[in-house]
């Protein structure tokens, strides 16, 4: 089981280790300029007032029937709507290319990764493996990953904060996401959406490996793993705690489609009994 720290203690959104990450970390680098232009000289110039026309000062000017200035009121306006503008700009490129359903610009065939939250752990099927894995994503370093995500029940949302690009997981809808891993490593993820008691256990492991690794890594899921079919997921789907990490054989082909189509009756929510541990034969 790999090991994963509390949120603070890890790199986060400012320490990005791919290229969505690395995207935001610009966007939030750039707003926070363009911000500080309009924030400091407005601080620097309360405190040079506020000193200048000190009671002592008497070389300071008083103006009562002083009124309207138009070349103050043009500085006055002017600096707010270009700050404005700046930031609709920043906003609009940072939208537009770093749009979650927009596929990375990459000549590497990316990894498809279908993704459901339950109750209160993580499920990840890989359909072109034939496999599953709860509570740790296993993706090969430098390869974009394809992910489509749903959830069984209570609305959750998906975030890995090096790689970037937090979504919101649905029952009965699918949202997209693409994100790459520049080195390997393995990276914090959460549910950063509270759903319930077991809400602060619903964290993973992201892996990012090497190719020869993650090829590995398939075929022990798909010869040891427990199958996962739809009385497995059913049972999966109960709420469960702190669930340690394990794989499973994918038996049911559809079982995403299933879930987000609600074909699969959605799970019973957080306010069922929650068992002990799943009894799907659950293996590390």
């Amino acid at each position: 089981m790999s090991h994963i720290l509390p949120p603070f203690l890890e790199s986060g959104v400012l320490d990005p280790e791919g290229p969505v990450g690395g995207a935001i970390r610009t966007i939030l680098l750039n707003a926070l300029a363009i911000m500080a232009a309009i924030a400091v000289p407005t601080i620097v110039a309360t405190l040079a007032f506020a000193w200048w026309f000190r009671a002592s000062n008497s070389r300071a000017r008083y103006l009562p029937n002083w009124a309207y200035s138009g070349r103050i009121e043009l500085v006055v306006w002017s600096i707010p709507v270009l700050v404005i503008l700046f930031l609709s700009g920043v906003i609009w490129m940072g939208s537009y290319d770093l749009d979650p359903a927009r596929p990375l610009k990459t000549d590497v065939r990316p990894l498809n990764v279908q993704v459901v939250s339950l109750d209160w752990k993580w499920l990840f099927i890989y359909p072109d493996h034939g496999i599953a894995s709860v509570n740790e994503l296993v993706v090969p370093a430098s390869t974009p990953v394809q992910f489509k995500l749903t959830s069984s029940g209570v609305m959750s949302a998906f975030f890995v904060p090096q790689l970037g690009s937090m979504i919101y997981t649905m029952n009965g809808m699918t949202t997209q996401l693409h994100l790459q891993a520049d080195r390997e490593g393995d990276f914090y993820g959460q549910a950063s959406q509270f759903s319930g008691d077991g809400f602060s256990g619903m964290q993973f492991t992201l892996r990012a490996v090497s190719n020869d690794a993650f090829d590995a890594w398939v075929r022990t899921a798909q010869e040891a793993g427990a199958a996962l079919d739809k009385d497995c997921y059913t049972r999966l789907a109960k709420p469960s705690a702190n669930v340690s990490p394990a794989t499973y054989r994918l038996t049911e082909a559809n079982l995403f489609h299933l879930v987000a189509s609600r074909a699969l009756p959605p799970a019973p929510g957080p306010t069922a009994e929650m068992p002990a541990q799943d009894s799907c034969r659950m293996r590390g």
